[in-house]
């Protein structure tokens, strides 16, 4: 018989420690460590088995045998999805899904259950009844005798029901819901929170079911449960967005099976989630008159270009110390810029207060987004309008020189597409851009002087 161990966790973070002390080393979390059993008489117990054979150890094979199986992914009906997954669900695959509570995570969840109408679908929820997810799913309006409830909290439970159903899909909702006898703590616990995944990932690399992990996040925006608990799983998707407003963001943080700069746009609507498949027509806000400080910006996020609306506003400071305030953008790269505009533009932002906003609730990091934030910043300063058949697309470096950017001909292809008659870029990109032929006039910049004194032309 096993002796009874135990070990204190972090409640916030998952950091473990042999005692208890006050502050966590790893998050700085106040009084947040609990004492949790880590090794029982239990702990060799068997929870899924699918058959004689998973008991027997692995075998050393050399990898010119070892066949690859490729393009055998699950398309769902909702193509942003497969876009974030990397063009589809992969089979044997573990997903992690956090967001913020009423977000639509289950919402989301329960309509991709539901468009998977030729695949058995096993939704098992640990929060709702299958009453509430009914009423849910009526209001979607879609209809399908493949999606099969279960509310359930046991995994041993829920692991019967596996056996009997035989799913082609897993969903769980929540992962912090689930408990096991093995670890004698509660659940949503760092160390139930940590076995039951290590569980549902065995499952799903012996049978090859993909599994749905549906996770709550701390106040910090993270998600909830041990560090490690991201490491396990093959991809990890954030939905994000303002619960005050419409629009959804699903971005993916990783991701075994593809690229981890992909993400996916919903508006959230009381039928459901519709999928959002020209997002530059929601991040461009369609004005009755023109506003000085507003400009567009060309960027990429994964594969999909997107034209995205910057605003500034720049006014004369009321106190010492001038305020600078971005939603949405890295506010040391702001700071860069201003310094930029006053070193070698010449303006005198010293004494002014600056607010930066990206349209839209997005959160960019892109580079090329630089040009357009600088010119919406002068326009701002200046009062000047700058013409809405404009966009912009360029670096700017210490030096005030406009640099070339990555795919450049996406982002002019998406301005054209959209309606621009003029876009600015770098003259550095003038070598990939000599074989291409464009309906949209395309200015060739060197330095942010050069954009200022064209743009006032």
């Amino acid at each position: 018989m096993a002796k009874t161990k135990s070990a204190f966790f972090c409640q916030n973070c998952g950091a473990e420690s042999p005692k208890w002390i006050g502050k966590c080393p790893a998050c700085n979390e106040w009084n947040s460590y609990v004492e949790e059993v880590v090794a029982s008489s239990k702990s060799n117990e068997k929870i899924w088995s699918e058959d004689e054979k998973s008991a027997r150890p692995n075998q050393a094979v050399a990898i010119q045998e070892i066949k690859a199986e490729g393009g055998q992914r699950i398309k769902t009906t909702d193509e942003e999805l497969n876009r974030v997954l990397g063009g589809g669900i992969v089979p044997g695959s573990l997903v992690l899904i956090g967001g913020e509570p009423g977000i639509g995570k289950s919402t989301l969840f329960l309509q991709v259950a539901l468009g998977l109408s030729d695949r058995k679908i096993l939704y098992v929820s640990g929060e709702e009844s299958p009453q509430q997810i009914k009423m849910r799913a009526d209001r979607m309006q879609m209809k399908t005798n493949q999606c099969l409830l279960l509310a359930e909290t046991s995994l041993v439970n829920i692991f019967q029901q596996i056996k009997q159903v035989k799913p082609d899909v897993l969903i769980i909702d929540s992962i912090q819901t689930l408990f096991t006898n093995k670890v004698d703590s509660s659940a949503g616990s760092v160390s139930q929170v940590r076995e039951c995944t290590a569980e549902l990932l065995q499952f799903s690399k012996s049978s090859n079911v993909p599994v749905f992990l549906i996770g709550h996040i701390t106040k910090e925006g993270t998600i909830a449960g041990p560090k490690v608990l991201e490491h396990m799983v093959d991809t990890v998707l954030q939905f994000e967005g303002d619960r005050h407003l419409s629009y959804r963001i699903l971005r993916t943080i990783k991701n075994r099976f593809g690229s981890t700069s992909e993400l996916g746009i919903y508006e959230m609507l009381a039928t459901g989630m519709r999928q959002v498949s020209n997002p530059s027509e929601i991040l461009i806000s369609h004005k009755d008159t023109q506003l000085s400080g507003v400009t567009i910006g060309a960027s990429i996020e994964g594969n999909r270009p997107l034209l995205i609306e910057t605003q500034a506003l720049v006014s004369a400071s009321a106190y010492g110390t001038p305020q600078r305030s971005t939603t949405g953008y890295d506010a040391k790269r702001l700071n860069m810029l201003l310094a930029v505009l006053e070193k070698r533009g010449g303006l005198k932002l010293g004494n002014q207060d600056v607010f930066l906003n990206i349209a839209g609730g997005l959160k960019i990091d892109d580079p090329a987004l630089d040009l357009s934030i600088a010119v919406s910043i002068v326009s701002s300063y200046e009062d000047r309008t700058v013409s809405s058949d404009i966009c912009f697309a360029g670096e700017i470096g210490l030096g005030g020189e406009v640099r070339a950017v990555h795919r450049i001909e996406s982002r002019i292809s998406e301005a054209e597409k959209l309606g621009f008659k003029k876009v600015f870029v770098s003259k550095h990109n003038a070598k990939s851009l000599a074989a291409l032929d464009f309906n949209i006039e395309v200015v060739l910049v060197q330095n942010i002087a050069e954009v200022f004194k064209k743009l006032s032309e």
